[in-house]
């Protein structure tokens, strides 16, 4: 009986104990449910998220009264008392009335208002990501002012702020929850192929311009931060499935399908975990640019034809010089016949991936122990000096952090794998070279050439018979000989025979910070720090890592101050001052500060301005690249990598008559030490002037600088607001590439033996990675207006001008890959609650016409506008969201860098539940 009784009380006292329960719903003004709402005890760490219909429960040990902080993001934070044991609740939130009142985390790594921000920064929340008009969250990005994406493929887009853009965007840092997902054989990011999946975003912040002073050396021209929902504060499951069309003229009508799943527990106020799996099947958009690179011929009836999107025409030679100099041979240069990439791809565009979580915080608090895993596979296409096919290429990452509210702690590595990637380039040239040598090609061109001219032949007549009896044996796309070759080819590594590419690159990284803000009010201090290393592994595919792994580091510290003065009841002064001082093994290290200051003015009014220098360290491609791309061989400039890249050449008949070997070996230093520039080489071939031929030999690369000045202004007036900057940006130092020409014997500048290297085609193209000695400077500025008409419809648009101050006449081998549109201009249209449970989105963009430049191709890019557009509907009882959407609802196709797909149109239909 004793022990029966003695049961009981522990039993009553365990139900007294837990016996607080609050119920309830969160609704906004229009008494539609707010999910996703945070529900916190003030000064405890209990608390509870509301659910798909904003509904919540919370069970605690605390006795009322006491006091609930709720909170939701695109919301007025408010609170309300706990008074009973027992207690339902309806609590209203209204909504911000400006996007001002967001918290932003990535200005100064701390949370503040965007209001108070010292530096321009952009954010797209969840309320952005349900109703962006584009098909999904990351393509939305695009709609933010200032941004650019340049779409490689479907399924690779690049993002950019205040130009100097290309696809492998090494100035521009893209963080997931901390992590930087750039990947270890690129040295850049490649878009959300293996990112974040949509059911699992909770915010995505984007700082333009250069943030080297907190972030390091790649946050050079912007920096994107990704931040995943808790399963604390996110818990449950939610799902998304997306079924529809691209349509484009050239690949037609084909299927897309987009699915992705979150499963998230909260076990315990202490142990939680999330999983995550989303799944993107799609057709890229088929690239069919056949006009001829510029230097080459123009269409594909020229003799030295060398089309965009065709490969194995960039095998070209001066018949004459191949003849020993016979006088019935022309004096012209002739490439051998190409297949088109279509032939050599099937466009499969795919991206899955899946991350897993575990979290666990023993004290029931802010402190957290984490560990986190992400890895994704994908099929894409990237086009960087030549197209590469990017076939079952994996990342996976793996991160331990620990963190509170002032501080964190972390480290990760970042591996990935190239699967069955291949160049698509080489395969043409490779296939070609398996069905007939180009010497036994070229001959066979040669010697038909002079027979038809003999029997009376046009010189037409003659080219023609000569390519016709050349292709003799040609593979054809289709034929099971073609395939064979084919499957061959992209399974070879070796690039004289074969296109595949081999990686299983990594790097480590690990970095700390800490807020000493809790400790004195004087002035919030923050110190951190970072280290890197690299563990390159191409196995010589990519790299000059022959004969194993290429290692090397790097680390950081900074510290940051920030201080608030109130200088009057109305006005507050926000000053904030950086510094980060960063050490490559490979060079000197440097020092990157940035002071910044902020005036608010009656809360409505921020005026801010800053001046910060940044710098980024030479690529991994800058140090240590060897590959041959076909037309120019890329030799990194690090000291070690010059003599690693080694190879034999066949020397002409007229070189051999000057007394030259039948093969000469040339490294890469000859472009580095023994060289012509290009420019100049091509002048000489115009005007047989030896004079006018210019020494190349590029120094070696060193770290790049930037010193940048902005001022800014964001505010409220009434229900519109406004934020505008202005900036100016001065490099030296400025990284790009240098075409030059080595000649196989010769010393440049010798008026002899190097002159008729030339003149005898007897050297080689390569691309050198070098500093420029020319003033780069680049300016623009933005503004953006958003406001509520109509009661309760949002209209927003932006501008954006952004220019290149850079003398290119004066410097005609050096390319700053700028690729960036003077003028921008986007709108948007929408109403979350055109009426009950329906709302739509509409956005407008416009660009104007650019110059691209890029190893791959030149040209000029036309201006075009595009509209997307979505409606959605909610059904509240079933806990989803039903869009059907469209990008590109015109259909008018366009592209964003010569020698890509024509971007079609996209129509889908959307199902999300509980998210």
């Amino acid at each position: 009986m004793r022990t029966t009784l003695l049961l009981f009380f522990l039993l009553f006292g365990v139900f007294a104990y837990s016996q607080t329960s609050i119920s309830g719903t969160v609704v906004d003004q229009n008494n539609a449910p707010v999910p996703g709402t945070n529900l916190v005890i003030i000064g405890k760490a209990i608390g509870t998220v509301t659910d798909f219909d904003g509904k919540f429960t919370l069970n605690t040990s605390e006795e009322p009264p006491f006091t609930l902080n709720v909170t939701s993001i695109g919301f007025v934070p408010t609170t309300v008392s706990i008074t009973q044991t027992n207690q339902t609740v309806t609590i209203v939130l209204n909504e911000e009335q400006t996007r001002l009142d967001e918290v932003v985390i990535s200005a100064s790594r701390t949370p503040e208002r965007i209001f108070e921000s010292p530096v321009t920064v952009e954010r797209f929340g969840l309320k952005e990501i349900k109703n962006t008009a584009s098909a999904d969250f990351y393509d939305g990005l695009e709609n933010l002012k200032g941004v650019d994406i340049n779409t490689n493929s479907l399924t690779f887009k690049s993002i950019n702020t205040r130009g100097f853009a290309s696809f492998a965007n090494t100035r521009f840092m893209q963080l997931v929850d901390g992590m930087d997902n750039s990947t270890p054989a690129l040295n850049f990011p490649i878009g959300n192929l293996v990112g974040m999946g949509e059911t699992d975003v909770q915010s995505v912040e984007l700082l333009p311009g250069a943030s080297s002073a907190l972030y390091g050396a790649n946050a050079f021209n912007g920096i994107l931060f990704m931040r995943s929902k808790s399963p604390f504060d996110y818990s449950g499951i939610s799902a998304y499935a997306k079924r529809g069309i691209t349509s484009q003229d050239a690949s037609g009508d084909n299927a897309y399908t987009d699915f992705g799943i979150r499963a998230a527990l909260k076990f315990s106020e202490k142990f939680a975990g999330k999983v995550n799996f989303s799944s993107l099947r799609g057709v890229d958009w088929a690239a069919v640019d056949y006009s001829g690179k510029p230097g080459t011929g123009a269409t594909r009836a020229s003799l030295d034809y060398d089309g965009y999107n065709i490969y194995g025409d960039e095998v070209s030679t001066n018949i004459r010089a191949a003849s020993g100099g016979l006088g019935i041979i022309p004096d012209v240069v002739v490439s051998r016949t190409g297949y088109e990439e279509r032939d050599l791809t099937d466009y499969k565009a795919e991206s899955v991936k899946a991350d897993w979580g575990l979290y666990y915080r023993p004290w029931g608090n802010d402190f957290e122990i984490a560990y986190v895993g992400k890895i994704g596979k994908g099929a894409t296409i990237y086009q960087g000096t030549n197209r590469y096919n990017l076939n079952n290429f994996t990342q996976q990452q793996h991160k331990l952090e620990v963190k509170n509210d002032n501080f964190f702690l972390r480290g990760y590595v970042v591996a990935d794998k190239a699967g069955d990637s291949y160049d698509m380039v080489f395969t043409g040239i490779n296939i070609n070279r398996a069905w007939k040598s180009d010497e036994q090609w070229f001959s066979d061109y040669i010697n038909t050439y002079a027979g038809a001219t003999l029997t009376g032949a046009t010189d037409e007549e003659a080219h023609a018979a000569a390519r016709a009896k050349a292709e003799t044996g040609r593979l054809i796309p289709g034929t099971p000989e073609f395939q064979s070759t084919f499957n061959k080819v992209i399974k070879d590594p070796d690039f004289s025979k074969g296109s595949q590419f081999r990686d299983a690159s990594k790097y480590y990284h690990a970095d700390a910070n800490y807020n000493f803000s809790h400790l004195w009010d004087a002035v919030d201090v923050q110190v951190g720090g970072s280290y890197r290393k690299y563990d390159l592994n191409s196995f010589g595919t990519i790299y000059t890592d022959y004969d194993g792994s290429i290692k090397y580091s790097e680390f950081g510290i900074y510290t940051q101050l920030q201080k608030q003065i109130d200088l009057s009841e109305a006005v507050i002064l926000k000053l904030t001052g950086s510094a980060r001082y960063d050490k490559s093994e490979y060079f000197d290290g440097f020092l990157s500060p940035r002071i910044s200051a902020g005036f608010t003015i009656n809360r409505d009014h921020n005026i801010r301005a800053s001046v910060q220098t940044g710098f980024r360290n030479p690529t991994t491609q800058d140090l240590f690249i060897g590959l041959d791309a076909g037309r120019a061989i890329l030799v990194g400039s690090a000291p070690a990598n010059l003599d690693r890249y080694s190879r034999t050449y066949n020397v002409s008949a007229s070189g051999q008559l000057l007394g030259q070997p039948a093969t000469v070996t040339q490294t890469g230093g000859a472009a580095y030490n023994n060289s012509y520039l290009a420019a100049s080489v091509q002048e000489f071939a115009a005007t047989e002037n030896p004079a006018v031929l210019e020494i190349g030999n590029s120094d070696l690369v060193t770290p790049e600088k930037v010193s940048s000045a902005e001022i800014g202004y964001r505010g409220k007036l009434k229900n519109t607001v406004v934020d505008m900057s202005v900036y100016y940006s001065t490099y030296k130092d400025f990284i790009s590439g240098e075409n030059v020409i080595a000649p196989f014997y010769g010393e440049v500048g010798d008026n002899g033996l190097s002159v008729a290297a030339i003149a005898n085609g007897d050297y080689k193209v390569y691309q050198t990675y070098t500093n420029s000695d020319a003033n780069v400077n680049s300016y623009g500025g933005s503004i953006g207006i958003s406001t509520k008409i109509l009661g309760n419809f949002d209209l927003g648009g932006s501008y954006t001008f952004t220019q290149q101050d850079f003398d290119q006449e004066a410097f005609p081998d050096f390319r700053t890959n700028f690729n960036t549109p003077e003028h921008k201009v986007k709108a948007n249209f929408g109403n979350t609650d055109l009426f009950k449970n329906f709302g739509f989105n509409v956005a407008w963009r416009w660009n104007d016409t650019y110059y691209w430049q890029a190893t791959f191709g030149d040209g000029q890019i036309p201006s075009y506008h595009t509209l997307d557009a979505q409606i959605n509907f909610s059904v509240p009882s079933i806990k989803s969201t039903f869009k059907a959407g469209a990008s590109n609802v015109l259909g008018d196709e366009y592209f964003t860098a010569i020698g890509t797909g024509h971007i079609g149109s996209m129509y889908y239909v959307s199902w999300t539940i509980n998210n």
